[in-house]
């Protein structure tokens, strides 16, 4: 939605501010979609017509300059992440095709928007002008954002426009490991020092041209940079201007190291409500800070990951070549299609248990699919403890007896009613009580892997969602046959 003038009396006007909003975006999509199809029914008719003939070829220009001019016209009236989000739900060549169409003024803001899969599609796409252009003017955090998706080239002709302070933290920034608070910090922010009166805080405020994004509070330094306090901008409004920043900076803040997990960064965020905070090295010297916005970036991510990671899947390009999908997917379904493998291989032994009781075929899946639904319960729960950092050596086996307890209380009162629609569709209290009996030792054994499975994967260094629920499913459908059925041969047959 752009800025609308509305016309008053003659000679005057307002402007209508522009609002934003996510369902622009949507319906912006849609209105691309729209003419993308069209371009394509156009192009599908011209070419049926001759080569030579001209006025086809006039024609197919004419619409064709007119399906841009309708393109530029919808993109650029948006806000760069608006942008990001549809060049993201676009085909590969569709999205390159509406990228050359957006403002080069949006290029930067939107690569910085767009998420990582994309952003390699948009910038093969670019030749090496325009990605300088585009990025020339960054910050030198926000360049090293993009540094991995970068032709070498363009960083080293980047480099060059850089003051040495710049060229310094870009250096620096690209020397952070990937999901550390390093390559999330940036690195503008205000300093003062704390012998000086708010009133010449203020004044230097004033001939700032506008403050760094997010700044909720003013970093009080000593002449080695070495962090002493902070001065938030509510204070420093509400005070008597002669007041010194000594008297009112807060000397209890919260500080990060630039090898801190971007993780336990936003769990700190969380915890104490913060807008920003300052990063420091091992000499205590302010380094950079972070802010709410990296943090934001960072949970959605984690969430995604985790998301993905539970089914055993990495980030992909929901439009990117099947092969390209196929090397994502593969190799968790393989897993899987050999675990499922055991668990038949498992119900097979007892092939003659279920050929004289035929009801054993229909209830086993039931053992079974209960086992895997309680484990992923907990499992769901104890990963999310793991993220925020809940769960330690000490406290797991507690956590294991805990889910173990939990899970037997709903497992009884559950078994209960699936013991009954044994009885009802079998006749058979014996084959109500093997249900009984499995049901629950399959839901502990689902709870007791659920907390096992994250916890261990976590203390191996291995993600704790990679591939879980495919290592719970292969452990409650083969054990869980392996009760029912074992259950049902000893006291059955």
């Amino acid at each position: 939605m752009s800025d609308t003038p509305v016309k008053l009396e003659e000679g005057e006007a307002i402007v209508i501010p522009r609002r934003l909003d996510p369902e622009d975006a949507q319906l912006a999509l849609q209105q691309l979609q729209s003419i993308l199809r069209r371009q394509e029914v156009v192009e599908a008719l011209a070419h049926r017509q001759y080569e030579e003939d001209d006025r086809s070829n006039l024609l197919e220009g004419l619409l064709h300059r007119q399906h841009e001019n309708e393109i530029k016209s919808i993109v650029n009236d948006l806000h760069p992440s608006d942008i990001a989000f549809i060049l993201e739900s676009l085909p590969v060549n569709e999205r390159q095709a509406v990228w050359q169409l957006v403002s080069a003024e949006h290029d930067a803001d939107v690569l910085l928007e767009v998420d990582d899969w994309a952003r390699e599609s948009l910038i093969q796409s670019m030749d090496h002008q325009d990605l300088i252009a585009a990025t020339e003017h960054m910050d030198a955090d926000e360049i090293a954002d993009l540094a991995a998706d970068l032709p070498a080239d363009v960083i080293a002709e980047v480099q060059k426009g850089l003051t040495d302070e710049e060229r310094a933290q870009l250096i620096e920034a690209m020397g952070y490991p990937e999901d550390t608070v390093g390559a999330i910090m940036d690195f503008e922010m205000v300093r003062v020092r704390e012998d000086v009166s708010l009133e010449v805080v203020l004044r230097y405020l004033r001939r700032l041209h506008e403050l760094p994004d997010h700044t909720d509070q003013i970093f009080v330094v000593d002449r080695q940079d070495k962090l002493q306090g902070t001065l938030s901008l509510s204070t420093l409004l509400v005070r008597e201007p002669d007041m010194l920043v000594s008297d009112v900076m807060v000397t209890e803040y919260l500080t990060l190291s630039p090898l801190d997990s971007d993780a336990d960064a936003a769990g700190a965020f969380e915890r104490y409500d913060l807008v920003s905070a300052g990063v420091v090295d091992d000499q205590g010297r302010l380094i950079g800070r972070v802010t709410i916005a990296e943090v934001v970036d960072v949970i959605q991510e984690d969430s995604q990951e985790q998301a993905l990671s539970r089914a055993g899947l990495q980030e992909e390009d929901i439009f990117a070549p099947v092969l390209s999908a196929l090397r994502n997917r593969a190799p968790w379904l393989f897993v899987n299609l050999c675990t499922a493998s055991i668990a038949s291989l498992v119900a097979s032994r007892f092939e003659d248990t279920v050929s004289q009781i035929v009801i054993l075929a229909f209830l086993m899946s039931i053992v079974a699919g209960i086992g895997g639904n309680s484990g992923n319960q907990t499992m769901t729960m104890i990963i999310r403890a793991l993220a925020v950092g809940r769960v330690t050596s000490s406290n797991a086996w507690r956590l294991v007896k805990r889910e173990l307890t939990v899970t037997f209380m709903v497992g009884a009162c559950g078994s209960l009613v699936a013991a009954s629609f044994a009885w009802a569709i079998s006749g058979s209290l014996a084959i109500a009580a093997v249900m009984m009996v499995a049901m629950i030792c399959n839901m502990l054994i689902g709870a007791a892997l659920g907390v096992l499975i994250p916890i261990l994967r976590d203390r191996f260094g291995k993600d704790p969602a990679m591939g879980s629920s495919v290592l719970l499913t292969f452990a409650t459908d083969s054990l869980g046959f392996l009760i029912f059925l074992g259950l049902a041969t000893l006291f059955l047959m």
